[in-house]
């Protein structure tokens, strides 16, 4: 196979047959492709485009690079989101879906640029194994029904060589290398449906509507064409979906959110849409309406906290954590709140500098190699819509120093639009794709 021959066809327009993708990946996976013919093929891919039963071939060929998983009973379902501030979504997803006799291996991510990632959220939790063995897996999935963990070495390698090459070539943006990279992985996971929370907003990768369903649109036909019934929810990232944005602080709220002590309605709303349609993608439910009863009875039983204390212990955390998770979440030093600048109503917040904040206290990485500090973020941040006296918090930040944490508060003031008037927040789910 000469791949500089395939490379050839695709920067002038041409298409590749699925044997000729499956070749192109195998190399990627042996090495016998380089880095420079794969910078090549990535910069015409972006250049070009692919079709869809290109995209679909390329999709199946790097999920197929690995390992495959599979379980003895079903159905197999997980949920994707391409991020955001305050997205804590999947702690209390994955339970539920389980209580509802869902199997779910969910492969989930670290943070990337502004947004949070539900691994470092969950290995504040002291003793979480975020990358179990094989063994340690199946066990923990079999007997509670669900697992958070992230990409092992056996899951989609070629995915990781890619996007390695595709970060120093300025090739990342492409939506056909785009939806493969985050379908291989979900798919190595085994699933028999997919639902697909793609953010936009101005705390969202996808600023615009029109953006959002371009790539909601390219993932739902890519995850149908493989085999796996998908569908996405467009939802607004326009504001914080948690009332805090850190590791530790949003896994507190995914506690209160589980146990009943505390729900945020609009946590409520995403979550259990999208609970609804992966229940009626899995056959679990027969419509939205019975899904969205099944999902809140999960919640409101108790059965999903139950679930989330299972998968906690299971993969090394304390076995009582969904009860004292308060006197294992370490907490910061610092706690300041911040001031509102003026009266008025909050009328909207600049959500990416709000995840930027979160990650000059150390609570993100501006470097791959850089730590976590679990302990720090934003809590108590005020909703749209709220009416608020000058001086009033309008959030908490959670810092290692005082003046990390006087510039935090100074970047949340900044970020934060006070009005006369607001027309409050608008509605959190915007399209359904697929």
């Amino acid at each position: 196979m000469l791949y500089q021959e395939l490379i050839r066809r695709k920067r002038d327009g041409g298409e590749l047959t699925a044997e000729e993708i499956s070749a192109m990946v195998a190399g990627i996976t042996s090495g016998d492709l380089g880095d420079a013919q794969l910078g090549a093929f990535a910069m015409a891919v972006v250049l070009k485009g692919m079709s869809l039963p290109e995209r679909v071939a390329l999709t199946e060929a790097m999920r197929d690079s690995g390992e495959v998983l599979s379980w003895a009973r079903g159905p197999v379902v997980d949920k994707h989101s391409t991020g955001g501030i305050g997205d804590n979504v999947s702690l209390m997803l994955a339970p539920a879906l389980a209580a509802c006799g869902a199997v779910v291996p969910m492969i989930s991510g670290r943070g990337l640029g502004h947004t949070g990632g539900t691994l470092d959220k969950l290995e504040a939790i002291p003793g979480y194994d975020a990358t179990p063995e094989a063994t340690r897996l199946r066990r923990v999935v079999e007997e509670t029904g669900c697992a958070i963990i992230g990409q092992t070495s056996a899951l989609a390698p070629a995915d990781r060589r890619f996007y390695a090459v595709r970060d120093v070539t300025a090739t990342v943006e492409s939506r056909d290398l785009i939806t493969a990279s985050i379908l291989s992985k979900k798919l190595a996971a085994g699933l028999d449906a997919l639902v697909l929370d793609v953010k936009c907003g101005n705390g969202a990768f996808m600023a615009t509507l029109e953006g959002a369903e371009a790539l909601a649109q390219a993932l739902v036909e890519v995850a149908n064409g493989a085999g796996c019934r998908t569908r996405a929810l467009i939802t607004d990232m326009n504001a914080p979906l948690a009332p805090a944005a850190g590791n530790a602080l949003e896994v507190t709220v995914a506690v209160d959110f589980l146990t009943g002590r505390k729900v945020d309605p609009r946590l409520w709303e995403v979550t259990c849409a999208l609970g609804a349609e992966a229940l009626v993608l899995a056959g679990l439910a027969e419509s939205e309406a019975a899904g969205h009863e099944t999902i809140e009875t999960a919640f409101r039983s108790g059965r999903a906290a139950e679930c989330f204390g299972q998968m906690v212990a299971g993969l090394g955390g304390p076995a009582d954590f969904i009860e004292r998770a308060e006197s294992y979440l370490t907490r910061a030093p610092v706690v300041a709140a911040v001031p509102a600048r003026e009266a008025g109503v909050i009328a909207g917040y600049e959500t990416r500098a709000l995840g930027l904040a979160v990650i000059a206290l150390g609570g993100g990485r501006r470097q791959v190699t850089d730590s976590i500090d679990p302990r720090v973020g934003l809590s108590g941040i005020v909703p749209v819509g709220s009416a608020v006296a000058m001086g009033d918090p309008i959030a908490m930040v959670h810092a290692a120093d005082e003046a990390a944490a006087a510039e935090a508060v100074a970047a949340v003031q900044a970020a934060c639009g006070i009005g006369a008037t607001s027309e409050g927040q608008g509605p959190l789910v915007l399209r359904r794709v697929g």
